[in-house]
């Protein structure tokens, strides 16, 4: 049983539908590790997940191996693998909390598209995991349910707003996660994490049923320990949903095809950018080295190294600091004591009940980022201020479009630094915005990035970003799965709860 916990997605799938193993027995695997090591919030571990759905977990594994015994081929090449899903999703036999009190115990009368699809698929759902409250941070430390804990350090943040699900990964509490990208919160904890996170294009994964944090930002995706398991992954949640008006109409990518021809490590013939802007002051030494091997192995593997501009770049930060506040002030008008949720009764009147409800159910984060948007888009400010970062968010897809014209993808830096302390920048907000300096961009122009392990630095984990056009994920994927078969796996030391 614990052998199975180290497989990848791709193996577990190919011994359970060869009925080798059962899918029963690769969930009760990864249950029994969920145990194991992810403890509490007030103790010790991982504390990746919100929600352990052990019997439904099991339930679903065994209509797999039903399905198998009577020779029905699989409903996926992913049935039967486990998963732990991000608590942003809604779920209708699960709690669905996006890591807020004002939600603690709501359960959705309504599957999320994405949830539906893993269903459709076979695929087993652990549970639900950890995030910053809304997806606001970048260190699951604003989780109102508590901090999760890198695998790598426990003493250390495992990046966010999806933390949790790229924890679990590292921990080996489940093969395949899925996490959602608004400014780098599937990226920058796949770098912090050792492993593999993929932003796709705005809208190539629907977001019907995933609670909103900023809708022109928002973006679902697969998270993975390997390449190929996060390109199977993603040509099942990807496609076009009729129920999501921002959702692209065209075919999903083929990433797996891409993926498996990049595992062959020939880039002969491409073209990879590096961005002049992303890389110099402010970035950790040993992240910088880190990425340097990484140029130099890309180079080894066929590939034409170009340098690109992107001027606008430096922006970035400021204009998405803008942008998101002021979609979460109007999003989450909607978490009023009147509906669902938390409720406070505190006075006669309607206006003093949702006052009251918002206080006690919203986290600072949560309160700081509504205030900022709300003063952002107020009578007078709004030209001044959402109306100009909305004109930098043009010159960056600008950017992209010149920057793509001379390389086929574009590479960085993840993250300027590795894992942080916990509680080190949990009080400073700039120091902790900072983080996702090299990963907004790809949000505001709609493109498509991941991330890849290049290494460690201090011991520890360092990402590679690849970034690629709109609907360009299978370059992307190729590239990253040349470069992944050049290096051996990070494995995070072994953790106890």
């Amino acid at each position: 049983m614990t052998d199975l916990i180290r497989l990848s997605a791709a193996e577990l799938a190919e011994k359970i539908h060869s009925r080798e193993v059962s899918a029963v027995e690769v969930a009760q695997a990864h249950l029994d590790r969920i145990e194991a090591v992810d403890g509490s919030a007030d103790g010790p571990g991982v504390h990746a997940f919100l929600h352990v759905a052990s019997e439904a977990a099991l339930e679903s594994a065994s209509l797999v191996d039903a399905s198998l015994a009577v020779g029905t081929a699989p409903a996926s090449p992913l049935a039967g693998v486990p998963l732990a899903l991000k608590d942003v999703f809604t779920t209708i036999d699960m709690p669905t909390t996006a890591g807020s009190k004002i939600l603690e115990g709501w359960r959705p009368p309504y599957d999320a598209t994405l949830t539906a699809r893993l269903r459709a698929a076979g695929v087993t759902i652990l549970g639900k995991t950890n995030m910053d409250e809304f997806a606001m941070g970048s260190s699951t430390e604003y989780s109102a349910y508590g901090a999760t804990h890198n695998p790598w350090d426990l003493t250390r943040v495992p990046g966010g707003s999806g933390g949790g699900s790229a924890a679990a990964l590292a921990a080996f509490e489940a093969p395949l996660s899925i996490g959602t990208d608004t400014g780098g919160s599937i990226r920058q904890p796949a770098a912090f994490t050792g492993t593999v996170g993929v932003k796709p294009t705005y809208g190539g994964v629907s977001r019907y049923g995933l609670i909103a944090c900023a809708s022109s930002l928002d973006q679902g995706g697969p998270c993975a320990r390997t390449v190929l398991d996060a390109a199977l992954l993603h040509e099942v949640i990807g496609g076009h949903d009729p129920l999501d008006s921002t959702s692209i109409d065209a075919p999903v990518p083929a990433v797996v095809a891409a993926a498996r021809e990049g595992a062959n490590g020939d880039l002969s013939g491409l073209r990879v950018g590096v961005v002049r802007e992303m890389g110099g002051e402010g970035y950790q030494p040993g992240v910088r080295a880190s990425f340097d091997g990484a140029l130099r192995q890309l180079e080894k593997l066929g590939a034409e190294i170009v340098e690109v501009s992107c001027p606008h770049f430096e922006y970035g930060l400021a204009a998405y600091y803008l942008i998101l506040p002021s979609e979460v002030s109007s999003n989450l008008a909607r978490f009023d004591a009147m509906r669902y949720g938390l409720r406070v009764d505190e006075g006669a009147s309607a206006e003093a009940v949702m006052a009251a409800t918002r206080e006690a159910g919203f986290g600072p984060e949560v309160k700081r980022r509504i205030i900022l948007g709300t003063y952002a888009l107020s009578s007078g400010y709004y030209d001044a201020y959402y109306g100009q970062a909305q004109k930098v968010r043009t010159l960056i897809s600008r950017d992209f479009a010149a920057a793509f014209a001379q390389a086929d993808v574009l590479v960085s830096p993840t993250t300027p630094t590795t894992a942080f302390p916990i509680g080190d920048k949990v009080d400073d907000p700039l120091a902790m915005y900072l983080n996702d300096l090299a990963t907004i961009p790809t949000n505001l122009a709609g493109t498509a990035g991941m991330s890849v392990p290049s290494g460690l630095a201090d011991g520890l984990p360092v990402g590679l970003q690849i970034m690629a056009p709109a609907l360009g994920e299978a370059v992307m994927y190729r590239v990253a799965a040349a470069y992944e078969s050049t290096r051996e796996p990070l494995v995070a030391p072994e953790v106890k709860a």
